[in-house]
């Protein structure tokens, strides 16, 4: 497929998912329709992506730099920045020559349609590799250009398992998918918090319902009982029908699939609500977003979240103090992954000798190394091995590791 066609198509598939809901923003209409068509004119011009040199390496970076979850989008970027610059100052050689590492950053706002734009952008510059998406919603269409493009897209924080099962030869995730994380979530929920009767709210995001639909299935699979499955806008604050709902049906344990400010006013109703549920959230809950928007309503709320503690990782405690001392700042969530995602792509290319996508991408399925989230290496669909998930549970106002499961 050319990477016209190819944008046709994923074009046609974010405004589907953008309609449904699945983008982690309400729709940019005229500012991603405008985009588009500029892009679609470039197309026109030339489908030919001007490959960078060898020399100059180029890793483009999509994700929401401003808008809602700008705050996420800013702490993944600032991680592949983190390893760009330890890498050049490494001064490391792909083949005879030294290269220099350079980011290329576009915003998608977490919008489908603009990350469909911002892949296409991408791929006429011909970027040597893209650490993206943040939101699966973004990330499930513009697989489909990078693939196209023969670019390699590395997913930091996407994790719906539809990203890695289409059959591509150029998508990666560095960190655990959702039938990896929501699937540990609802066995436990049974298994060993011996909840009775549950309930499960999604956001509608290809993120939300994703991890959502596999943590029900869990819940199933180990013979526990859903009484009730409600969905809230990712916009939404307001969650008085569906908590009503899931109180008349005296759910022992809520799970909740979206992020962490939505997730924040939801146990802040709940508990103004006298609800003795049982609040679990899914992945990006557990920071410290939701502990300062949810106050004292916080305290014994749990998540479940992808990968290991990092004070309880070898090089974790490094990079915490290399990210604040870099960039004035703690790491939200998501940074340590796209540090990971970056030095996978740096590491193949080195093994490879070559920048060049259709020369590393073999070295990239075969990676092996310790990244500061743990072990990196794929499966042959691109999934990451053995990826490991944290419970955790908000006490005295902290958010504080129970167990890990897997990695």
């Amino acid at each position: 497929m050319s990477l016209a066609a190819a944008l046709r198509t994923a074009t046609a598939y974010a405004f589907a998912t953008a309609r449904r809901g699945f983008g982690k923003r309400r729709p940019c209409d005229k500012l991603a329709a405008g985009l588009l068509i500029g892009t679609l004119c470039a197309l026109g011009a030339s489908s030919n992506a001007v490959a960078a040199s060898p020399l100059n390496v180029r890793i483009g970076f999509v994700s929401p730099l401003s808008g809602e979850y700008a705050d996420y989008g800013r702490d993944l970027e600032n991680g592949v920045q983190l390893a760009l610059d330890e890498a050049n100052a490494q001064n490391l050689k792909i083949g005879e020559q030294t290269a220099h590492f350079e980011l290329v950053p576009i915003d998608d706002r977490s919008d489908p349609r603009l990350g469909v734009q911002a892949a296409a952008t991408l791929a006429n510059q011909g970027v040597n590799a893209v650490v993206g998406h943040f939101n699966s919603g973004s990330a499930i269409p513009a697989s489909r250009i990078y693939e196209s493009a023969g670019i390699p897209m590395i997913s930091p924080a996407a994790t719906n398992p539809v990203i890695t099962s289409q059959g591509f030869a150029n998508t990666f995730m560095v960190i655990a998918n959702d039938a990896q994380n929501a699937g540990v979530a609802g066995a436990w929920a049974v298994d060993v918090m011996k909840a009775k009767r549950v309930a499960i709210i999604d956001d509608r995001t290809a993120f939300g319902q994703g991890e959502a639909d596999v943590f029900e299935r869990a819940v199933r699979e180990h013979g526990g009982n859903v009484v009730a499955r409600e969905f809230a806008e990712s916009i939404a604050s307001d969650f008085g029908p569906q908590l009503a709902r899931i109180k008349a049906a005296d759910a022992d344990l809520l799970y909740f699939g979206g992020l962490a400010h939505q997730g924040a006013a939801l146990v802040k109703q709940m508990k103004a609500r006298s609800m003795n549920a049982q609040f679990v959230g899914g992945g990006g809950v557990a920071n410290t977003d939701f502990t300062h928007d949810a106050g004292a309503a916080a305290e014994g709320a749990m998540a479940w979240e992808y990968g290991r503690p990092l004070a309880q990782l070898p090089d974790g405690p490094r990079f915490e103090q290399a990210y604040k001392s870099r960039f004035g700042a703690n790491v939200l969530a998501y940074a340590p992954f796209g540090y990971d995602a970056a030095w996978a792509a740096i590491h193949a290319m080195v093994n490879a000798k070559s920048a060049q996508p259709e020369v590393y991408r073999s070295a990239l399925k075969a990676l092996a190394f310790d990244g500061v989230t743990g072990r990196i290496a794929f499966e042959p669909d691109g999934s990451l091995k053995n990826g490991a998930s944290t419970l955790w549970q908000v006490k005295k106002g902290v958010w504080v590791p129970v167990t890990t499961r897997g990695g």
